[in-house]
């Protein structure tokens, strides 16, 4: 099925759930034969209000496996998991939800199709829940204090009521999200869908089809003018000789005799490619090398896409490919373990999942090239007694924190404390940063942001006004230290 149908199918799905005709939505959602991520989302939302637990169930497995950082998908299948009385998977669903909030105070979707904000607070207070069924009351109030530091007026009251229940080991209500919002698709490609035109305006700036000594225009490819045919040539230029459909927010879609530069080839053999502007990644395999020349003395016939079948879409693995839309981490085998170590920057390394605390320290150390003695480490970035990882801590503890093979651990040196205590690098704005896309960080001019890590050359992590996120390097400068004369 092409993205075009896709689309067509999708657009209709939506449109007739919207008259609340949901069996014939969901028989159309079930006709489309390659579904996204989001379109799995809106099927498994569609049997939530059928009661279908199972097909719920399947249908949310299915988006997940389609994008792992959709938090919203972990949000309605821990619901589904508690409808069942599945409460230590709801639960880890709960938390899986809101590790993906990544400490921010919600994730706003409607810049990705859905008109739903997905509150910390409100994964907060169903964690609490699933605990209490669990009978962990403790952990079940600890979870809702926690809540209280992301909430927002309007779910002030809820947790407060949630709150008191627990205090008197009392069940409360469920916060669901509302089955019937459901993703749409882009409204822009929607409005499209019938007057796509592929062979762009007949006036042409520059050609970037060798061979073309005609002016008339490249086929399949909108012209541009100068100026983004510049900003594009940065990468390699490759002719595209399959379509391909996106099924996840950072995938581009694109179709035969398109020409996308890229920026970045990954070892996954993804590649990170500039098309009309656009930015995103496509299979290098659906790509071929393409010498341009805006004037070339060649052959008079324009050379036309191939008609054979695609090849099958390459594995995507996160390691491989520096990614935009998602901090940089590495992929592991089921019996290996990444973990995440923060230190003055941000680094990784593989061990085997459950490893004693001296092959730990000894990998770390390595990386680090100091003495393992004088290593530190601690499961959160304050260190507590309850917190600290040293030769008398129960591992087995520690790799229960373990979240899809990955863990994440803070690091000092006996460098970084002697004399004085670890010295964070803060930036200062030098432009506003506003962002719609949940992994970033947006924030004023003048505003102080913590560095966190280098995601790349161009992109940084960082904590701003208790929001954690991405941002480019460009909009930030340093602070610079003060240095104190302790000699007086």
């Amino acid at each position: 099925m092409s993205f075009v149908d896709t689309l067509r199918q999708w657009d209709e799905a939506t449109t007739v759930a919207d008259r609340q005709d949901l069996s014939e939505a969901l028989r159309i959602f079930l006709n489309i034969q390659e579904p996204n991520s989001k379109i799995y989302f809106d099927i498994g939302c569609l049997h939530l209000l059928n009661q279908d637990l199972e097909a719920a169930e399947k249908a949310f497995d299915c988006s997940i496996r389609k994008d792992e950082h959709l938090a919203v998908a972990f949000f309605q299948r821990a619901i589904t998991f508690y409808k069942m009385n599945r409460y230590e998977e709801s639960l880890a669903d709960f938390q899986n939800a809101f590790k993906a909030l990544r400490g921010n105070q919600l994730i706003d979707y409607k810049a990705l199709g859905l008109r739903y904000k997905l509150n910390a607070c409100e994964v907060l207070h169903n964690m609490a829940l699933a605990e209490a069924q669990l009978g962990n009351w403790e952990k079940a109030q600890v979870n809702l204090v926690k809540a209280l530091d992301y909430k927002t007026e309007s779910k002030l009251n809820m947790i407060d009521i949630a709150l008191q229940s627990t205090l008197k080991q009392r069940l409360f209500k469920l916060v669901e999200f509302p089955s019937k919002v459901l993703f749409k698709p882009n409204k822009h490609y929607v409005a499209e869908l019938e007057k796509k035109d592929y062979l762009g305006k007949a006036k042409v700036v520059a050609s970037v089809v060798p061979q073309d000594e005609f002016s008339g225009f490249a086929p399949l490819q909108p012209q541009v003018d100068v100026s983004c045919l510049l900003r594009a040539l940065e990468g390699e230029p490759h002719t595209v000789l399959f379509e391909f459909v996106p099924e996840t927010s950072d995938e581009l879609a694109v179709v035969p005799g398109n020409i996308v530069f890229v920026l970045q080839k990954g070892a996954d053999n993804w590649a990170s490619v500039v098309f009309n502007e656009r930015r995103g990644l496509v299979p290098y395999n659906y790509l071929e090398r393409l010498e341009i020349s805006f004037a070339s003395k060649g052959a008079d016939v324009i050379t036309q896409p191939p008609t054979r079948e695609p090849p099958t879409r390459p594995e995507r693995k996160q390691g491989s490919l520096i990614r935009q839309f998602h901090c940089h981490e590495t992929r592991s085998s089921d019996n290996l373990c990444v973990v995440k170590v923060r230190f003055t920057f941000t680094f990784a390394i593989t061990v085997p999942s459950g490893s004693p605390y001296s092959l730990l320290i000894d990998k770390i150390s390595g990386k680090l090239k100091v003495p393992s003695a004088a290593v530190s480490l601690s499961l959160t970035s304050e260190a507590t007694e309850q917190s600290v990882i040293d030769a008398n801590t129960d591992m087995e503890s520690v790799w229960s924190h373990v979240s899809r093979n990955r863990i994440t651990l803070w690091c000092i040196t006996a460098e970084q404390t002697d004399g004085m205590p670890q010295t964070k690098i803060h930036l200062v704005a030098l432009h506003t940063y506003e962002s719609s896309n949940p992994e970033d960080l947006s924030f004023h001019q003048g505003d102080t942001i913590t560095f966190l890590s280098r995601v790349n050359q161009d992109w940084l992590e960082g904590q701003c006004n208790g929001n954690t996120g991405i941002f480019p390097a460009a909009f930030v400068e340093e602070v610079p230290v003060i240095q104190t004369d302790t000699t007086k």
